[in-house]
């Protein structure tokens, strides 16, 4: 279909004896907010891996609809995805700590560099005009993202909140047609959280961009999402709206025991 942007059919992962992922299947639409969600272990990282191409799936295929059309992703190397379109934030953050904002930002402009090394070298005109394209792009993001004050701060003093939103920004500098966001708000307090979902509706509505995300808070969940992939121990638990998902009993069961015991609980407390 035409918006489809991406394409997972029966992916699965063996490292070892350990079957990480199983059969996992699901189509992500241009423009949209897709997200993963399942307990500790449920399999979705590793499928963030396997789009970033970090792993090789086992069995399965991604299909990515990428500047140049179709392409099966699955058979691209590592290095090509960013310049396919697809940016990625991490868990775990991954910054250039002694370095500032503004440095950081360009760095993620370098898979669109078009110069040659030579030019680089002696700062032609090409070179000089790609520099002024790349900060201007940096600027952009600076500004959509309220990053002014932190321009050029270094990142090592920066607090945890804002880290996250450089990390965004950064990924934003490449320019991405799919957004991986990869637990966007660990490590986030209420407030910063509610500013994360505030960020996340304007690069979908403001941008255009599609975004694939991995979250635990459902509360950021339900209030970005279109629809909503559940994982549990590898496998597709449900798929369908953050309402519908929540509602599914092998959702629940997953999350909080049986549904006998989320009853029970229930009536405890009422």
């Amino acid at each position: 279909m035409n918006d489809v942007l991406l394409s997972a059919q029966n992916l699965s992962v063996r490292f070892g004896g350990v079957l990480a992922v199983n059969q996992v299947s699901f189509e992500v639409k241009q423009g949209e907010v897709f997200t993963l969600i399942g307990p500790n272990g449920a399999g979705k990282t590793t499928v963030f891996n396997l789009i970033s191409r970090i792993y090789t799936p086992t069995t399965g295929t991604i299909d990515y609809l990428g500047p140049q059309g179709l392409l099966r992703l699955t058979e691209q190397p590592p290095q090509s995805v960013a310049a396919l379109g697809i940016a990625r934030t991490f868990q775990n953050i991954e910054l250039f700590e002694h370095a500032t904002v503004l440095h950081n930002l360009l760095i993620g402009r370098h898979t669109q560099r078009q110069t040659r090394l030579w030019q680089d070298l002696f700062f032609t005109p090409t070179a000089r005009a790609a520099e002024l394209k790349a900060r201007e792009k940096a600027e952009q993001v600076i500004e959509f993202l309220d990053l002014q004050h932190y321009r050029d701060a270094m990142v090592a003093g920066l607090p945890y909140g804002v880290r996250k939103v450089v990390e965004m920004a950064r990924a934003l500098c490449t320019e991405p047609k799919l957004l991986l966001l990869d637990e966007p708000s660990s490590g986030l307090n209420v407030e910063e959280t509610e500013g994360m979902a505030f960020w996340i509706q304007d690069i979908q509505s403001e941008l255009g961009i599609t975004v694939l995300m991995v979250e635990h808070d459902m509360t950021l969940v339900s209030k970005v999402s279109d629809r909503v992939l559940a994982m549990n121990q590898g496998e597709v638990l449900a798929m369908g709206t953050p309402r519908e998902v929540q509602n599914d009993p092998g959702v629940i069961e997953a999350y909080l025991g049986s549904v006998d015991d989320v009853s029970s609980l229930r009536r405890q407390a009422a």
